[in-house]
Formats: structure tokens, C-alpha cells, sequence
């Protein structure tokens, strides 16, 4: 018989509480917060006030407290989920971990689906390297939230997914996530681990991340492009950037907009940044603004290597600007870009609505069969 429990979660920097009801395949149902009122979208900055609402504490929405030596203290217990690589469980998906850095106490963990083709079959899986979200201070590739979305996109790709354990900030400010998640790259192209050297197509890789991990990905997706030749065989193909978290010191109107969001607001993403930056900038620093000075001299990179980049968002998101804006300036580059933005949504939407979660499914298998077929 199927076990429901409740529980309240938080998934930041989306910063949401939410009422969720949990089954034992690890599907959310339909438990949405408050939506913003929706209007269109702008690109337009504004060196408008703030009007964020002076009384929310983002300390008390995030719960979490300075420590006086820097860190802080993550008050919320986030549900996590143990891995299952015993192939005599039910799960569809079969799941291990394995280290990445002991010293920095990363790791991966694995999802395989339990249908993968032949090990002795040539039609091998595409490689998701996926990087969690949580603002860069919070959850774990553990996370229940995290590792139920990995496992949905193991089956409904299909594919293979290595989701990465890396540091979080302040302890480890950025760019350690960063370093962390490039070292998983060259684990993953030197690896004998057979859930990957059987069932992988290296040739066919992508990095994906939602929010701060879709921020990852992009800075990691720079870095890589920089060293293709020395990630050899693994062959990356594009970017997939899942409502990407990114900032700068200027409102846009979807930030002005939507400031006091239920979901997001302006005041939690400012505390991100300020415990996830390295200490002395701003959030006009290339790790929060890419478009700033006219991005990096590395998506040219990008474009002659040919990868294709998958920007998704919602209207209802007050990172959307900041997300077209990327893609504008990506496309003006000349690398192959995709845009999805929908609208009625918000941020983190698609780990609670299934049928915003089937939409975005269709739309990366469509975009891993177009960049295969591009390549």
C-alpha cells in the first residue's frame, strides 16, 4: 500500500513553503503557493527604489542565522532521500553515490533507469550532469525535492543522470561550487564505474541545472568550453539552464514587478548573493551578472564548438528579465539558443506541477534529439 506523508519544504533560492503531499514513488502533487499576478515581460532595467516590503526578514523566510565567524545555521531540515542501488527495489530508477572529494566532502550520486538498453547495445543513453539549486547556501543532490526531479528525467528522456554534491556557501563562497562541479567532469571522463562506462554515450553529454544550479551550469558550461580537448571522450553538447539564478546591482521590471513575490522575493535573492559572492563584490560580478560588459570572451567558445543553450522560465518569475537577457545576448554571440518561457508559472514551478513538469520533459528530449542531429 502506498505511504502519504506531509511535510513542509522549502526550496530555495526559490524560498518556497509549501504544503506538499509526498507519495513512496516520489511524486509531488499539485500543492502551489500564492502566484504573482502575472503581466508582460520587460528586459528594461530600472534604477528605481527598492519596494521590497520592509517587514520580511529574508533570515526568517530562508531560516537560517548569521554566525559571527561567517557560516551560518541552516535551521530548516531539509527531507533528503537515500540512495537505492539495490536492483531487487521497486523504484524505477536505481540510484548510488559515489566520491567525488573526500577532502571537500563532495560526491555524486547516479540515476540509471532500471529499463536502460543492453550494456552490449550501441544505442547508448545521453549524460546529464545535474547541479541542484538552493541559492548556493542550501539542499544537497540528496535533497527528496532534487532527487525525485533527476529520477523523472532518468525515465521520461531517457537518459543517464550524475548529479553533483558540491560545496555550498558561505563556508565555501563562490566559485567553489564552480571548481567543484568541473572536477565531476573530469571524474565522469576518466571513470570505470560500469553504471556509466555500459550504458553511457560520452559523446552525447549535457550540463543541466535548475536555479543556482542552472547559474552552474553556465559557468561551468564557460569553463569546459575552455578545455574541450581535455574532457575528451566526453563531448559536450549543449547547456540546458532550468530557470537560471542570476542578479545584477540594477532592478529589472520583472525584479521591480514582482518584488515582494510569494515565491522569490527581491530581499532573499539579495542575501544570496551576498553569502554566495565572494566577499568585497557585487552582484555586478560576472558569477551573478553574465551579460554585464558584454558577457564572456568564452561563448564565442561556445558558438565555434557548436553547442546548442536550452534557457527556460516563467512570467511569474522575477529572475525572467535577467534570463532573456542572457539569451539575447547569447544569440547576438551566435550560439544556437532555445528559449522557453511560458507563462502562468513561477519560480520552481515545475517540481510541483506535473503537467509544467511533462512540458519541460518534451522540451529537452526535443532539444537532446536536435543537438544530436545538429552535431
Amino acid at each position: 500500500r502506498a505511504r502519504v506523508y506531509i511535510y513542509i519544504y522549502i526550496y530555495t533560492p526559490a524560498t518556497i513553503q509549501i504544503l506538499g503531499i509526498r507519495n513512496s514513488a516520489g511524486l509531488l502533487e499539485n500543492r502551489r503557493p500564492p502566484q504573482s499576478p502575472s503581466s508582460s515581460v520587460s528586459t528594461t532595467e530600472s534604477n528605481m527604489s527598492d519596494p521590497t516590503n520592509p517587514t520580511v526578514d529574508p533570515y526568517e523566510l530562508l531560516q537560517i542565522v548569521r554566525n559571527s565567524d561567517g557560516s551560518i545555521t541552516r535551521q530548516f531540515l531539509i527531507p533528503n532521500t537515500s540512495a537505492t542501488p539495490d536492483p531487487d527495489h521497486p523504484s524505477p530508477v536505481l540510484t548510488k553515490d559515489v566520491p567525488l572529494n573526500r577532502s571537500n566532502n563532495t560526491w555524486l550520486r547516479i540515476f540509471l533507469r532500471r529499463q536502460a538498453p543492453d550494456s552490449s547495445s550501441s544505442n547508448k543513453l545521453p549524460l546529464i550532469v545535474y547541479f541542484h539549486g538552493g541559492g548556493f547556501i542550501l539542499c544537497s543532490a540528496a535533497s527528496s525535492l532534487f532527487h525525485d526531479f533527476c529520477s523523472m528525467i532518468a525515465v521520461e528522456i531517457p537518459s543517464v543522470i550524475v548529479s553533483v554534491e558540491y560545496r555550498l556557501a558561505p563556508e565555501h563562497r563562490l566559485p567553489a561550487a564552480y571548481d567543484d562541479c568541473v572536477e565531476a567532469l573530469h571524474w565522469i571522463k576518466t571513470t570505470q564505474d560500469e553504471w556509466l562506462t555500459n550504458f553511457v554515450d560520452f559523446s552525447n553529454c549535457y550540463l543541466m541545472g535548475s536555479s543556482a544550479g542552472g547559474n552552474i551550469a553556465y559557468h561551468v558550461g564557460l569553463r569546459a568550453a575552455a578545455v574541450d580537448v581535455d574532457l575528451e571522450p566526453l563531448t559536450i553538447r549543449g547547456l540546458i539552464l532550468h530557470q537560471p539564478f542570476f542578479g545584477g546591482t540594477k532592478r529589472t521590471s520583472s525584479e521591480m514587478r514582482l518584488a515582494n513575490d510569494k515565491v522569490l522575493p527581491v530581499c532573499a535573492s539579495d542575501l544570496m548573493w551576498d553569502l554566495g559572492l565572494p566577499i568585497g563584490v557585487d552582484r555586478d560580478h560576472e558569477y551573478c551578472n553574465p551579460t554585464v560588459g558584454g558577457g564572456s570572451h568564452l561563448c564565442d567558445r561556445i558558438r565555434s564548438l557548436g553547442w546548442k543553450v536550452l534557457v527556460t522560465g516563467y512570467d511569474g518569475d522575477p529572475l525572467i528579465d535577467r534570463q532573456i537577457e542572457l539569451v539575447k545576448m547569447l544569440e547576438e554571440k551566435g550560439v544556437q539558443m532555445v528559449g522557453k518561457f511560458g507563462e502562468g508559472g513561477y519560480h520552481g514551478v515545475d517540481f510541483f506541477e506535473p503537467s509544467k513538469a511533462k512540458a519541460l520533459y518534451v522540451v529537452m528530449k526535443d532539444f537532446i534529439l536536435s543537438s544530436v542531429s545538429t552535431a
